[in-house]
């Protein structure tokens, strides 16, 4: 069967990357589409998968004007293509376009912010795979399943942890990441993070840090010559082994504080805005702590760090979560296949 694979998010290639090669090594056709969002393509480029790029906007009326940029762009890529069936992490342009062809769509997906592209997409997909931790009750097209979309790429299944790591960027493994987000994308609108007011006073909290290790900076924002000894450009492939082997992670992205949790590695969300996967990891699992300032981070934080034993507590807290959630790439590889099962026996 021809699949077309509709990516959002560079969270999405990883969460895809072990379902498309093992669809293809069922014999499936995936063609992958994506916008020419800067971090997308560099993760596509590294993992050497061919994807064709449509029209990114990276402000809200750019997005608003690109839905029917998007929709022609992907319509005449798919009727040349097609495909039997459309994938996606919810997007828009996808359902739109398969419901043009008569063809099936189906979303997977995990942020309840993201309320725009829901209510663009869900008239016109059908069916919407969740985590069982996802607040919203989307109706008869909702499936949910017990995992979370992070475990598709992190499960110690597929992924394997490689020291090497520190010796390519000097490190050593008392490390804390602080991130600092763009907060560009439409499910951002109204989210606030660390609000630092300046450089100095970004500069003051990593010192408070450094008390308890060494802090690098990852940033998606251009930082001034105060912080730059402080940031470390990193390959996309690198950054779950950088997560694995840190002390902890502080930062306003949610995706990658998901990402440290599962890896074992104490996590602290700074937003006003949360997930559901992010509640259950903290009041289930007790691995990751949202707050909502800079100055509850600090103190959530020290309180973590000052336990001498926290690495062992975190790994066996790691244990205890893969143990108890579901394969998510086996999940979906079923899922998939089984929906494409339905729609031969149906021609």
């Amino acid at each position: 069967m021809k699949i077309i694979l509709d990516i959002g998010h560079p969270k999405d290639v990883n969460v895809f990357k072990n379902t498309i090669d093992i669809l293809q090594d069922h014999g499936h056709e995936v063609k992958l589409v994506a916008r020419a969002k800067e971090n997308t393509k560099r993760i596509l480029d590294e993992y050497n998968i061919p994807c064709e790029f449509g029209p990114y906007y990276n402000t809200i009326p750019g997005k608003i004007f690109g839905i029917l940029r998007n929709d022609i762009w992907l319509y005449k890529i798919a009727k040349k293509f097609n495909p039997d069936i459309f994938i996606s992490p919810g997007s828009p342009y996808s359902a739109h376009v398969s419901r043009l062809l008569g063809k099936p769509h189906f979303a997977f997906i995990d942020t309840e912010i993201a309320s725009l592209a829901i209510k663009l997409m869900l008239p016109f997909t059908d069916k919407v795979y969740t985590s069982t931790s996802f607040y919203d009750d989307l109706g008869p097209k909702q499936i949910r399943f017990d995992g979370y979309y992070e475990l598709a790429y992190l499960h110690p299944k597929y992924f394997q942890s490689n020291k090497e790591v520190l010796i390519k960027y000097g490190l050593k493994e008392d490390y804390i990441i602080l991130r600092l987000s763009a907060l560009s994308s439409h499910h951002d609108i109204g989210a606030e993070g660390f609000s630092f007011k300046d450089e100095n006073e970004l500069k003051e909290y990593i010192v408070e840090l450094e008390k308890y290790g060494q802090v690098i900076v990852l940033s998606e924002v251009n930082l001034g010559s105060e912080i730059s000894d402080y940031q470390l450009e990193i390959d996309g492939q690198d950054l779950h082994n950088l997560l694995y082997f840190s002390k902890m992670y502080i930062g306003e992205g949610a995706t990658m504080a998901s990402e440290s949790a599962v890896l074992g590695v104490p996590s602290i969300y700074v937003s006003n805005t949360r997930r559901g996967y992010l509640d259950e990891l903290e009041n289930v699992f007790g691995m990751v702590f949202t707050v909502t300032t800079k100055e509850k981070a600090l103190e959530k934080s020290i309180e973590i760090l000052d336990d001498d034993t926290l690495v062992d507590k975190w790994k066996e807290k790691r244990e205890r979560l893969t143990h108890q959630k579901i394969d998510v790439t086996k999940y979906m590889v079923e899922t998939i296949e089984n929906n494409v099962k339905n729609i031969e026996c149906s021609l």
